[in-house]
């Protein structure tokens, strides 16, 4: 039996599309749309991806693994076909149903991408956890999905669980990936027919429910948002359509990457998805330790990255720390002024407002490639020529700077329930600073309060309702309300400005979104985390934690290695330095906005403590609770 392979037509070639313009009655643009790249499938589900790739380039390098000796083995499409089809009978031989809701809780690992694969092959719903989620957490996801199978990484994990299966009255399958699950799992469907795995597949249609993938809850339990198979295809058809020099690269290194970010989120499983599609060779990563992501960078030496701006402004910081301590920090600040300079001077000529960067500027640029920008790209591999960013903004400082060093940013918008991005930077037409034009097959609306509104193929139909089996509508007319707030300029590039809930009134009557000035002083290299405060106040303070590795650097070069923690917070030459980048992130606002006070902790913001969610959002309530004697200190004085 055979099923038929959800396929699409599209243009071989991006084609720029200008997006179609709606005004408000005062004049400001109010709604954008881009025509579709990709026309929608019809027929089939993401399960065909490997089966399809097998049948027509089955000796194409899709996947690659990391090996023992750290060295890379690249995986065929015929290979990886052959590995979904076997764990696919196994999950059939265990006694998994049609429907039936699989969770999978580890790392970014090939074993992840593989269950997940096969999982669909069987024709289950995946539920992706955090690794990094409580007993609690876990064990919420778990019920409210009602999940009949869960695979974990490792021990820790699987003992995690089993603490929690007395609550857990569908669970019926614990797995584990290091104890090898997959290879028990091949053996156990020896005797079950390709056929059988067929039939599975010919019952999954583009509104069959894919995954359910559960928001980060920064207020309240997590919800569990249901996306389709046709939503991930609209999402990524487009996806690979416009970014056609990512995912067709046509340099002398094939497209690659290395993904390092968490398939539990929506923006890792997308590019992951969007990779096998597209038959571009992807690695898996599963340590953010520096040492251990530079290492697998050099050694894979992928295309692009998939990253958040926490990673770019990373090795941006190492690389002037480093500088730094070889005695050429002034000479690293003028090559990134350079770069900046120069990536401007290309984003207006591609908008045809300036000539481009003139001969001055390419000269000092060409001078400084060797000594800065070159070893800014061999920090990613050394063929990185292009970087999706999303998450939050990563500013137009060093979308600038990263651009005038060789590698393009394409910057996007989107959350968990537009199968993440649903706005991302047009190739040849950045405009730095922005989230860029909607995706191709997506409209974007402002509404009269300034939320984000959006609709297209790849919005979710709603949220999991546990007593139903089903998801509980959400949108409005077509259109999801997003709770972030945002403006869209003359030409139809979106500005994110905060979020709705995030708002803060002072004392004066004076709206607040803290946003930008936390954005802006999270790039800073001493600054981990900073929370704004300041609702029903007379005026604006801070909360600041210290980045570890770039405290370490400065502790080193003022000789202050051996004064604790404690004591150094309180330290006249830090808050100086720190005084510094709050008055640059005050000239993004007006006088009522600023930050009048700050305050640095002897501790940071982490997931662990309760304070991030698993994607790293401030859980502002838990943050305000928790420090509650520290902001009530910045309001005495």
């Amino acid at each position: 039996m055979s099923t038929p392979p959800a396929t699409s037509t599209a243009p071989a070639a991006p084609v720029l599309v200008e997006p179609t313009r709606t005004r408000a009655a005062d004049g400001s643009v109010q709604q954008v749309s881009v025509p579709a790249f990709a026309p929608p499938v019809r027929r089939g589900s993401l399960a065909e991806i490997p089966f399809d790739n097998a049948r027509e380039a089955p000796a194409d390098a899709v996947l690659s693994r990391k090996q023992p000796d750290g060295s890379w083995q690249d995986v065929t499409a015929a290979d990886f076909a052959a590995e979904v089809l076997a764990v696919a009978k196994g999950l059939i031989a265990e006694g998994l149903r049609s429907g039936d809701r699989i969770a999978i809780m580890a790392r970014t690992t090939y074993e992840w991408t593989l269950l997940d694969f096969a999982g669909w092959a069987a024709g289950l719903i995946t539920v992706p956890i955090y690794p990094t989620s409580s007993a609690f957490q876990a064990r919420w996801i778990l019920q409210d999905s009602g999940a009949v199978a869960c695979a974990v990484e490792t021990a820790q994990e699987g003992r995690m669980i089993s603490q929690e299966r007395k609550q857990l009255g569908d669970l019926t399958h614990l797995w584990q990936f290091d104890t090898g699950v997959l290879g028990r799992l091949k053996k156990a469907g020896r005797d079950v027919p390709d056929d059988a795995v067929a039939a599975r597949r010919a019952t999954l249609e583009p509104d069959t429910p894919a995954t359910l993938i559960y928001t980060s809850g920064t207020t309240g339990r997590p919800k569990g948002c249901v996306l389709t198979h046709g939503n991930f295809f609209a999402e990524v058809d487009n996806a690979i359509e416009l970014l056609h020099p990512v995912f067709k690269s046509v340099s002398k290194y094939p497209a690659s990457t290395l993904l390092f970010l968490p398939l539990s989120h929506v923006f890792g499983r997308m590019v992951a998805i969007g990779c096998l599609r597209a038959r571009v060779r992807l690695g898996h990563a599963p340590s953010i330790r520096t040492e251990d992501l530079l290492a697998d960078l050099a050694g894979f030496r992928p295309s692009f990255l998939l990253a958040i701006p926490y990673v770019l402004e990373k090795v941006y910081n190492t690389g002037r720390a480093t500088a730094e301590k070889m005695g050429r920090a002034s000479s690293f600040d003028r090559a990134a002024r350079i770069a900046q300079r120069y990536g401007q001077a290309v984003e207006a000529a591609e908008h045809g407002t300036g000539p481009g960067p003139g001969w001055g500027l390419r000269a000092a640029r060409a001078l400084y490639d060797p000594l800065v920008y070159r070893r800014i790209r061999a920090a990613l591999g050394g063929h990185v020529r292009y970087a999706i960013c999303g998450g939050s903004p990563l500013g137009h400082r060093l979308a600038s700077f990263y651009a005038g060093a060789g590698i393009e940013i394409f910057e996007g918008y989107g959350l968990t329930e537009t199968t993440a991005a649903a706005t991302v930077t047009p190739p040849l037409r950045p405009r730095l600073g922005t989230v860029g034009w909607p995706l191709p097959g997506t409209a974007v609306r402002i509404a009269q309060d300034g939320e984000v509104l959006l609709s297209g193929g790849q919005v979710f139909q709603g949220y999991w309702d546990a007593e139903r089996g089903e998801p509980v509508p959400a949108l409005d007319g077509g259109w999801f309300a997003t709770g972030d707030l945002g403006s869209l300029d003359e030409d139809g590039y979106l500005t994110i400005t905060g979020r709705k809930k995030d708002i803060i009134i002072t004392s004066g009557g004076k709206n607040v979104t803290p946003a930008p000035l936390e954005d802006w002083l999270r790039a800073h290299p001493l600054v981990s985390q900073c929370m704004v405060v300041g609702d029903n106040r007379s005026f604006i303070t801070a909360l600041i934690t210290l980045e570890p590795d770039g405290l370490a650097h400065w502790r080193q070069m003022k000789k202050k290695q051996d004064v604790p923690l404690r004591e150094l917070v309180h330290d006249e030459e830090l808050r100086t330095t720190l005084q510094r980048a709050v008055d640059e992130a005050n000239r993004l606002v007006s006088r009522a906005e600023s930050i009048r006070k700050f305050t640095v902790l002897p501790v940071d913001f982490t997931e662990e403590g309760g304070h991030l969610t698993p994607s790293l959002k401030l859980k502002r309530d838990a943050v305000a609770r928790d420090f509650d004697a520290q902001i009530e200190e910045l309001y005495r004085k």
